[in-house]
């Protein structure tokens, strides 16, 4: 079963680079942009987390919580967040089990080779709880603008 705008979003509790627990819950009231991307420090998601840095002040004019998952460990996301200067938590999805529950993990195929890894996909979450926005095969270069063009829509 899919999941579709109006779904309540799934809940979570990851830690961010840092060690802390973020939780949906704890960010009920707030808009929420949930992005899942690969992988640390590769091209693609360095073009995305670069983007959503660009557009980080206007996010949070508009009281918005950017949060990033990924499969790597907190090591790794402390490395890409010191080298790009991300504002942002990125959190430890490590068994992906947050990512397979927003349904942004599964099989992908790469150089004609099959793997188990993130897709790329973006959620907008509003002040409710609920999904308002999906965005799926993501193209990294201008996806933040669109993101926050949408959030003004």
């Amino acid at each position: 079963m899919a999941l579709q705008p109006g779904d309540p979003a799934p809940d979570f509790s990851l830690p961010d680079a840092d060690g802390n627990l973020v939780s949906l819950a704890d960010l009920k009231g707030k808009r929420v942009v949930l992005y899942f991307y690969p992988r640390d420090n590769t091209p693609g998601c360095t073009k995305e987390a670069c983007g959503f840095k660009e557009n980080y002040a206007e996010l949070q004019k508009r009281d918005v919580v950017l949060l990033g998952v990924s499969t790597d460990d907190a090591k790794s996301h402390n490395k890409f967040i010191t080298k790009h200067e991300l504002p942002f938590p990125l959190l430890c999805d490590i068994d992906a089990q947050v990512s397979t529950a927003y349904e942004s993990y599964g099989l992908k195929k790469f150089m004609g080779k099959e793997y188990m890894g993130i897709k790329r996909t973006t959620f907008i979450i509003g002040t409710d709880g609920k999904l308002e926005k999906i965005y799926q095969k993501v193209k990294p270069a201008d996806h933040a603008d669109q993101v926050l063009q949408d959030l003004e829509d």
